[in-house]
C-alpha cells in the first residue's frame, strides 16, 4: 500500500489516483511532485517495457510556457541549440546551459506557435531561470506553468496502442513531432517521444480534471496488447545510454562531458545564455567524458544514495554516477564521469560501500 501525506509542498499529477488503483508502491519526488517508479514487480515492469507497452505517469514533467511576441527569442537564448528551422509541431531535445556552461536541464522544446513553446523539462526550476532571464532581457513574454501533465506510452507495442486510440496518423509521426487533438472531447498533444529507446509517445494532458479519464482510456485500449503500469526508473534507461542531468551529472558538467555535444551549436548568437563558456570548453578541450562501466560479480548491486569515486593505479580519477543490475546482460552496468584521459578498454577500480570492485570501461550505449 502506497501512502502519502497531502501537503501544498508536494503535488499529486493528475494520473495519481489511477496509479493508485493499478497498484503504486514506490515513488520519489521529483519537480516537487510525486514521481511514481515501482509498482511492486521491477522485473515485470522492465520486460513489459522491453516486450510490450508500459503505462506511465510522468505528470512531473512540467511545462514552462513561454507566450508572447519574444517567446521564440527567448527560446532561442535560453538554447545553445540553433532552433531557427524548428516548426509548428515541431519538438526538439535542448540542453540548457548556465552561463558558466554547465548543463541545468535538458527539456523538450515544442513549438505549438510562432509565439507559443513549451519545455517539457527535467527536473529543476526552469521556471524560474526563464523568468529571470526574460526580465533581464526586457522580452516582451509571459512565463508560466500551464495545466499540462504528459502520460507515456512506451515499449515496442505502444505505436498499436496510441493508434487505436487515436487514429493510424500517428504512425507518421517523425520523432519529437506533435500534433494537438481530442480523445473524447479530452485535449491532448501528441507526441513521438519519451525517456526510453523502445519507441513509444507522450500524451500531454491539457485538462488536469480528466486524468484519471485519459489514463483508463489506454488502460483498456491497451489490454490486448497486455499494457500494464511502470515507470521510467527501469535498468533500461542505463543500457541504453539515455543520460539523468541531475544524476549523472554535477553543477560543473557541460554538455560536451556527458555525449550531447551534437545538440550545441557554436555559431548561434552571442547572446545566448552560456554559449561564450561553450565555445571556450570547446576549443580548450574536454577535461571529462561519460563511458559505461561493466562491474565484475554476479549478484545485483544497484548505486546507493550517493556517487561512488572510480581509482586507476591508486589515482582518483572520476566518478559512478548510476549502477544497476543489467537483465539482459547479466551484469551490474553503470555510467563514469571520469577524466578524458582514461579510455574505452581500461580496467578500473570502483569504491563502493561493499568494498573495491573492478569494472571495465565500454562505449555506451550498451545495448
Amino acid at each position: 500500500m502506497f501512502s502519502f501525506q497531502p501537503n501544498t509542498r508536494i503535488r499529486p499529477s493528475p494520473f495519481f489516483e489511477a496509479a493508485i488503483t493499478d497498484g503504486l508502491k514506490a515513488a520519489n519526488v521529483y519537480n516537487r511532485m510525486i514521481m511514481p517508479t515501482s509498482y511492486g514487480d521491477p522485473e515485470a515492469e522492465y520486460w513489459r517495457l522491453i516486450n510490450g507497452v508500459s503505462q506511465w505517469d510522468v505528470g512531473v514533467e512540467r511545462q514552462v510556457q513561454l507566450k508572447g511576441a519574444d517567446a521564440g527569442r527567448l527560446a532561442q537564448i535560453l538554447s545553445p541549440r540553433d532552433l531557427s528551422k524548428c516548426e509548428v509541431g515541431q519538438g526538439k531535445y535542448v540542453p540548457l546551459c548556465n552561463h558558466r556552461g554547465t548543463i541545468i536541464n535538458d527539456p523538450i522544446l515544442l513549438k505549438l506557435a510562432d509565439d507559443l513553446y513549451w519545455l517539457s523539462i527535467a527536473d529543476s526550476d526552469i521556471w524560474f531561470w526563464a523568468s529571470a532571464i526574460a526580465a533581464e532581457r526586457g522580452l516582451d513574454v509571459e512565463i508560466s506553468e500551464p495545466d499540462v501533465s504528459p502520460m507515456a506510452l512506451q515499449g515496442p507495442m505502444a505505436e498499436d496502442v496510441v493508434a487505436h486510440v487515436i487514429g493510424d496518423w500517428v504512425r507518421g509521426l517523425k520523432y519529437f513531432w506533435f500534433r494537438e487533438t481530442e480523445i473524447n472531447g479530452i485535449p491532448v498533444a501528441v507526441q513521438r517521444s519519451g525517456w526510453s529507446k523502445q519507441g513509444g509517445f507522450e500524451i500531454y494532458l491539457k485538462d488536469g480534471s480528466r486524468g484519471t479519464e485519459l489514463w483508463n482510456i489506454f488502460k483498456e485500449a491497451g489490454r490486448p496488447w497486455g499494457i500494464g503500469p511502470g515507470a521510467p526508473a527501469t535498468a533500461e534507461r542505463t543500457e541504453s545510454g539515455l543520460v539523468s542531468v541531475g544524476g549523472d551529472t554535477d553543477d560543473l558538467t557541460n554538455p560536451f562531458e556527458v555525449r550531447l555535444g551534437k545538440y550545441v551549436d557554436l555559431d548561434v548568437s552571442d547572446d545566448v545564455v552560456g554559449i561564450h563558456a561553450l565555445r571556450r570548453i570547446k576549443a580548450e578541450g574536454v577535461k571529462r567524458h561519460q563511458l559505461g562501466l561493466v562491474l565484475e560479480g554476479s549478484a545485483s548491486a544497484p548505486l546507493g544514495f550517493r556517487r561512488e569515486d572510480i581509482t586507476r593505479s591508486g589515482h582518483r580519477v572520476g566518478v559512478m554516477t548510476n549502477c544497476v543490475w543489467s537483465p539482459r546482460m547479466k551484469a551490474n552496468i553503470g555510467y563514469a564521469l571520469i577524466d578524458a584521459t582514461v579510455p574505452v578498454g581500461e580496467t578500473v577500480i570502483i569504491q563502493r560501500d561493499q568494498g573495491e570492485v573492478a569494472a571495465k570501461l565500454v562505449e555506451l550505449p550498451f545495448l
